[in-house]
C-alpha cells in the first residue's frame, strides 16, 4: 500500500508539472514581440512587385486556394485564388488537420499591414496565435523588408472572394509545441545582384521554400545529408502516392546531366498559354509539384536556380516519384 501511494504522489507531480508545462507554453508563447505599426504605400511598383511575388514564386496564391487533383498538376481551381481551402492532414504527413485561409480582404480586411507583415514573417496572426510553419514564415523572415511589403500591397488590391474552413486540429502534444515554432524574422537574404547566378539562384529557392519538399524531413527538421535531395511523399486524393524529386547534381539519380535549357523547359512545358491540363483517372501519373504555377516564372529566373542546384553537392537518392498505395490499387 505504501508503494501505491508513493506512485499516486508521483503521478499527481507528473500531472501538475505538465500541466504547468503547458500552461507555461500557452501564455509565453509565440514570443515574437508586437505586430510592428506600419503602413504600406500601396504604389504602382510595389503592386506589381507583389503580385509577381504571390503568383509566380512564393506559393501565396497557390497554397491559398483549393486545387484539382482530378486534373494532371493539381492547378488551382479557377475563382478560388486568394481564399483559401488547400487542405492538409494525415495523408501529407501532416499531424493533425488544417485547411490555408482565406488572404483576400474577405479576411485580411481587418487586419493592419503590421499584423500582415508579422503573419509573413514571423508566424503569428492577428490575434496573436502561432501559425504551423506549413506557411513558410521561417523563409519568408529573411527576405527583404520591401519584398515583403510588396506582397501586402498586393493583397490589398485582391478582390473579396468567400471562403470560411474550419480551424486547425493538432495532435497533442503538438498543439502545445506549434506557440514555440515562430522566430522574429531575420531579413538574412538582401536583394541579391542578379547577375551572380548562384546567389540569386539560391535567393529564390529561399523565397519559393523549395526545400520544405525537396529535403526530407523528422519533426520538422531539414535532414541536411540528404539537402534537396528528395523523397517526401504525399499522398493524393485518388490514393496516388507523389514523391518529391531529387533535385541535386546527381548524374544519375538527380539532374546533374539536364541541360541549363532542359531544366527551363520542364517548368515551360506547363507554361498556361499552351498546357492545358487533362483528366487524370485513378493509378494515372499525377504530381503535387504545381508546376502550372512555377512555369510563370521568367527564363532568368529558372536559370539562376539551375546554376543555384548545379552548385551544390550531389546525392544519390533514387526517387520513384508516383506508385499507388497497395491497399488503394
Amino acid at each position: 500500500m505504501r508503494i501505491l501511494k508513493i506512485l499516486g504522489i508521483l503521478l499527481v507531480i507528473l500531472v501538475v508539472v505538465a500541466a504547468g508545462a503547458a500552461t507555461y507554453v500557452s501564455t509565453s508563447f509565440p514570443d515574437v514581440g508586437e505586430a510592428p505599426d506600419i503602413k504600406i504605400d500601396r504604389t504602382p511598383e510595389r503592386i506589381a512587385r507583389g503580385e509577381y511575388l504571390a503568383n509566380n514564386l512564393m506559393g501565396c496564391m497557390d497554397c491559398h486556394a483549393e486545387r484539382d487533383f482530378s486534373k494532371l498538376t493539381g492547378p488551382v481551381k479557377p475563382g478560388t485564388e486568394g481564399a483559401g481551402g488547400d487542405f492538409w492532414d494525415y495523408k501529407f504527413g501532416f499531424p493533425g488537420k488544417m485547411y490555408s485561409p482565406n488572404i483576400t480582404p474577405t479576411n485580411l480586411g481587418s487586419w493592419t499591414d503590421g499584423e500582415i507583415y508579422r503573419a509573413i514573417t514571423a508566424g503569428v496572426n492577428k490575434d496573436g496565435d502561432a501559425l504551423f510553419p506549413i506557411m513558410p514564415y521561417p523563409h519568408f523572415g529573411k527576405m527583404p523588408r520591401e519584398e515583403i511589403y510588396s506582397v501586402i500591397a498586393y493583397l490589398r488590391t485582391l478582390p473579396e472572394r468567400p471562403g470560411e474552413y474550419p480551424e486547425r486540429e493538432l495532435d497533442f502534444p503538438l498543439n502545445f509545441i506549434v506557440n514555440t515554432m515562430p522566430q522574429k524574422s531575420e531579413e538574412k537574404f538582401s536583394f541579391p545582384d542578379v547577375t551572380n547566378k548562384v546567389e540569386y539562384g539560391k535567393y529564390l529557392m529561399n523565397a519559393a521554400a523549395c526545400a520544405d519538399c525537396h529535403t526530407p524531413q523528422i519533426k520538422g527538421e531539414y535532414q541536411m545529408d540528404q539537402f534537396l535531395a528528395g523523397g517526401m511523399q504525399f499522398e493524393l486524393p485518388d490514393g496516388g502516392i507523389s514523391t518529391a524529386a531529387n533535385i541535386t547534381p546527381h548524374p544519375e539519380t538527380g539532374i546533374g546531366k539536364w541541360t541549363e535549357q532542359a531544366f527551363v523547359n520542364r517548368f515551360k512545358q506547363y507554361d498556361e498559354s499552351t498546357f492545358v491540363p487533362t483528366a487524370v483517372n485513378k493509378g494515372e501519373f499525377n504530381s503535387i509539384m504545381p508546376w502550372t504555377y512555377y512555369s510563370r516564372l521568367g527564363e532568368e529566373e529558372l536559370s539562376a536556380i539551375y546554376t543555384y542546384l548545379q552548385s551544390l553537392e550531389a546525392i544519390d537518392n533514387k526517387v520513384e516519384k508516383f506508385a499507388m498505395k497497395k491497399e488503394a490499387e
